[in-house]
């Protein structure tokens, strides 16, 4: 059911100039101008070399589609439930606070809103995405990609019209985080038991010393509220604590491999539960740093001597999960490879230190800085390098596969596009249509 909009509906500004207006119309959802031009520039900003940044046609089809889907998960009762809402929208809110240091009047200042509003916002995008995401999985449930298509789709592909990759590298750390002196935890403890006892006493408030005290970014501007998580996202020991709680009870103080915590049960649903916390990290002494340094020198050692090969070393050793499993290595989310271009890494540090490296060596230990653990320890294993190339299947098959899986995914949308625009009811701005959104599919 398609139509145009007969008129511009605009949002006016004191000047008579439009600030933003709506450019389409499916059922009772719409898309604005602002959502396309914000859209456009971060795909120009996040584009990856070789492939083609889409164009604002492109865009401006793709929310569409979104918009089509979340109409037809309203007839198709395909919903989200708003616990599945929440959990999300204070996980991302906490993350943006945690770049301001909690702080809401920065916030303000950068965003032009108020913590709230911001938060708001946050929910309505996550909504729309969670439904986006259910509905494309129910279409496109079963599909995967076999190597003759992986080939074909490869094939396909003129050969002046093949992506060219930049340099890449494989680069793996084995990380090691310092062991407090005991005597520094049994002081925290302490801190956090008489937290506890004043708050019973009624001479503190949780907030207040969350607030004073905590050291999450996070949440200690929100009292320590670290808003609703399903089971199984928080650490394993916070979790199971949380969950001997009645609601408004206070835990003894308990270690997680983040820090020591104090803990209050505030509220807790089916499948998720809402905690607020107070988090202290015990700070490594210069020994324990020195004794971190010497255990990574020896396994260098041993790795260089060929006793032990890096990735068995990292995934027995190493402190950090994201990449121990791994063997170690660091991984394109895109397409789990471990072939990355040095501005996949998005750390500074890294680059630089790879620059100085020869290929197949392992650095000496060097400090590093995690931003919710504190200072850690790691060895840095340049594996190899790949010189920048146009596309070919035996260096590049795993994002060949991801091509030719959304390439897939994207085909039976299309016919799934076909028969669904009939369903609603679709307005476009006559400035879209140029773009023949609708009719190309």
């Amino acid at each position: 059911m398609l139509s145009s909009l007969s008129a511009q509906e605009a949002t006016p500004i004191a000047t008579g100039q439009v600030l933003d207006k709506i450019v389409a119309k499916v059922d009772n959802y719409i898309l604005l101008e602002s959502d396309i031009q914000k859209t456009y520039l971060e795909a120009l900003a996040q584009g990856q070399q070789g492939v083609t940044p889409p164009t604002r046609c492109e865009v401006f089809e793709t929310l569409m589609v979104n918009k089509l889907m979340v109409a037809k998960a309203e007839i198709d009762s395909v919903m989200v439930t708003d616990a599945e809402v929440m959990l999300q929208t204070d996980q991302r809110f906490n993350m943006v606070m945690q770049q301001f240091g909690g702080n809401e009047e920065t916030l303000a200042e950068i965003y032009g809103k108020t913590a709230d509003q911001l938060k708001s916002e946050i929910e309505e995008v996550i909504r729309e995405q969670l439904i986006v995401q259910r509905m494309r999985g129910k279409i496109t449930e079963g599909i995967s990609v076999s190597p003759a298509e992986v080939r074909e789709f490869f094939n396909s592909i003129p050969t002046d019209s093949l992506p060219f990759f930049s340099a890449e590298v494989t680069v793996g750390q084995l990380v090691k985080k310092p062991e407090v002196n005991p005597q520094i935890k049994e002081d925290i403890f302490e801190k956090l038991r008489q937290f506890k006892q004043d708050i019973l006493d009624g001479k503190a408030d949780f907030a207040d010393l969350a607030r004073a005290y905590s050291e999450d970014p996070g949440s200690a501007a929100q009292g320590g509220d670290l808003g609703f998580f399903r089971s199984g996202e928080l650490a394993p020991e916070f979790e199971a604590t949380a969950m001997e709680l009645k609601q408004g009870e206070i835990s003894e103080p308990v270690e997680t491999a983040f820090g020591i915590h104090l803990i209050q049960l505030l509220e807790r649903r089916t499948g998720s539960y809402n905690t607020r916390h107070i988090l202290m990290i015990p700070k490594a002494s210069e020994d324990d740093l020195l004794k971190a340094e010497r255990y990574l020198d020896s396994l260098k050692t041993e790795i260089q001597a060929g006793k032990i090969e890096f990735a068995k070393a990292a995934k027995e050793n190493s402190d950090d999960r994201a990449t121990s499993d791994n063997g170690g290595f660091f991984v394109d989310p895109a397409n789990n490879s471990k072939r990355l271009t040095l501005r996949t890494l998005e750390d500074p540090v890294l680059y630089f230190t790879l620059d100085s490296m020869e290929v197949g060596t392992v650095t000496k230990p060097i400090r590093f800085e995690d931003p919710r653990e504190g200072t850690k320890v790691r060895i840095l294993f340049y594996q190899s390098k790949y010189p920048a190339h146009r596309a070919n299947l035996e260096d590049d098959y795993e994002k060949m596969k991801a091509a030719t899986l959304r390439k897939k995914e994207d085909d039976l949308l299309s016919r799934w596009f076909i028969t669904a625009k009939e369903d609603v009811f679709i307005d476009i701005d006559p400035t879209y249509d140029r773009c023949n959104a609708l009719e190309s599919r």
